[in-house]
């Protein structure tokens, strides 16, 4: 994995020799590299909005799945094996599973963080701007956030209504939406719930660390107790990781943020599987690949993404599944958390 990490660095540190040598000589990129078949992916709808509200927060029940009267899309090269292959060798599971000794709320937060950071170079593919022209997602190609014509996602504005807007938009509200939420000390913290501790014994154990001078090492009283209770009684109202000091919406930050990715990841392959990651280079496809197949892997594993969110690639999931690039334990959600 540690190669495929590298290959994704520097093929996209240099990206900015890359892209202007596709937008300089396009259509001879084009020619040399062709296609992986006849025909190009489809677009998303035409229908870009005159204007959208300033954004309050992502929408969770807001997949639009257009009719069956919708024209028939052309044929999605990704889905088929040839071009679904990884970069790396090899299942997905010795990176998916939790060391042993951590606690799986620490390794959700560790790889909603690490997720992103893969996500994000991928991203900053499709944003690159040169010589003053437009982004390779931009709202004229791009108008709508979906993952071909059968999947359209909105946002909720600030009276909680969800509106359409231009993919390239979206993309960077959800961007915006997650760096916030793991900046934030309240919603991800980094603080042991211990507080400040010298050694992980007395984050542990701080009953039996001794004191400084001057100050009392008396054990504090607890209230008075009773057998008819129970220890979660006792302890209080409990939630998924607040043994480890997560607040009660952590779980449902971590699984918005893995909705919100793989949202990202969907639009990437309907929208510019061919522009720009064919067409910039050949190598870019199993990159793409092997670090959406590592985050399906994660969120199915841990339950963080359900079926209905990963319909629109679920064909190419399919293929990984079937030649056991993502194994049993993860395409089963051997491990998934419950609030």
């Amino acid at each position: 994995m540690s190669g495929f990490l590298q290959s994704v660095r520097q093929g996209f540190s240099n990206r900015q020799a890359g892209r202007t040598n596709v937008t300089a000589n396009s259509a001879q990129q084009r020619s040399q590299n062709g296609s992986p078949a006849t025909g190009n992916p489809t677009n998303p709808p035409s229908n870009t909005p005159a204007s959208f509200p300033a954004a309050a927060g992502p929408n969770a029940n807001d997949t639009l799945q257009i009719g069956g009267d919708a024209a028939p899309e052309s044929p999605k090269f990704f889905f088929v094996e040839e071009y679904a292959k990884l970069g790396v060798k090899g299942n997905m599971h010795p990176l998916a599973a939790k060391p042993v000794y951590l606690e799986i709320a620490d390794w959700l937060a560790h790889q909603t963080v690490e997720q992103y950071r893969l996500l994000n170079w991928f991203i900053e593919c499709i944003q690159e701007v040169n010589n003053g022209e437009a982004a390779i997602c931009n709202p004229k190609e791009c108008p709508t956030m979906s993952a071909g014509r059968h999947y359209v996602y909105t946002w909720l504005n600030n009276e909680r209504q969800p509106i359409r807007v231009p993919a390239s938009q979206y993309i960077m509200l959800v961007q915006r939406w997650i760096v916030g939420k793991i900046h934030d000390p309240v919603a991800f913290p980094t603080d042991s719930p211990f507080g400040p501790a010298s050694s992980s014994f007395e984050a542990t154990y701080p009953s039996v660390v001794p004191t400084t001078s001057g100050s009392s090492n008396k054990p504090i009283p607890a209230g008075p107790t009773t057998l008819n209770r129970t220890l979660s009684d006792l302890s209080g109202r409990d939630w998924f990781g607040k043994s480890v000091g997560f607040p009660e919406t952590f779980l449902g930050d971590v699984r918005t943020a893995w909705r919100q990715m793989f949202r990202i990841y969907a639009h990437l392959y309907h929208s510019h599987f061919v522009d720009p990651f064919w067409h910039l280079n050949k190598s870019c496809c199993p990159d793409l690949n092997s670090s959406f197949c590592f985050f399906v892997s994660v969120g199915k594993l841990y339950g963080l993404l359900t079926d209905r969110d990963l319909e629109p690639m679920q064909e190419l999931i399919n293929i990984w599944v079937g030649n056991g690039s993502i194994p049993g334990d993860c395409a089963n959600g051997a491990y998934a958390v419950a609030q």
